[in-house]
């Protein structure tokens, strides 16, 4: 499994990669391709995928080169890679939960639009029945579930939810 394969399983773009980790997305291309990679560029990886340097280069053991002042360099920024990785992970939260208001945003925005122009139809073709109510309704519904969830007023499937999910299922391949 390589850093690609990481990137996948948090189902990320190469593009959302970058912005999580500060490289460039032609640096992530070129690591993805099996290019190597300098230390900081693998510490950065690392704190994204929550990982020790170290853990990075055994998952992918030709992305550094393996001169011994890397690999103690490496060994090194383990500890610092660790308090970073919390930090990243923090980043990686607020920036999805940013995509989450803002996607609601889109959703609102596609809603007024949408019933506004449907009021204007059930207006001119049958003014003495509302059936606009129906369809505002429905998506209504839909759009509020989707913005308590977003501003996390209700957070049924939060992160809180999601990490005790996996270290359950992880607790379960441990045993």
């Amino acid at each position: 499994m390589g850093v690609k394969q990481l990137r996948l399983d948090k189902g990320w773009s190469q593009e959302e990669l970058s912005q999580l980790s500060g490289l460039s997305v032609r640096t992530i291309q070129r690591i993805e391709q099996g290019n190597k990679a300098g230390l900081e560029s693998l510490k950065s990886l690392a704190a994204v995928f929550e990982l020790q340097v170290s853990d990075l280069h055994k998952i992918e053991p030709n992305l550094m080169a393996s001169s011994k002042t890397e690999k103690q360099e490496t060994d090194n920024m383990n500890e610092e890679s660790s308090n970073n990785g919390k930090e990243s992970a923090e980043k990686a939260a607020v920036i999805a939960q940013v995509k989450r208001i803002k996607a609601f945003n889109k959703n609102l925005l596609s809603y007024a639009g949408v019933i506004l122009l449907l009021l204007v139809i059930n207006l001119l073709t049958s003014p003495d029945y509302f059936w606009v109510v129906w369809p505002a309704l429905g998506w209504g519904i839909a759009l509020l579930i989707q913005g308590l969830s977003a501003h996390e007023v209700v957070n049924v499937f939060g992160s809180d939810w999601e990490k005790k999910q996996i270290e359950k299922r992880l607790g379960k391949n441990q045993d």
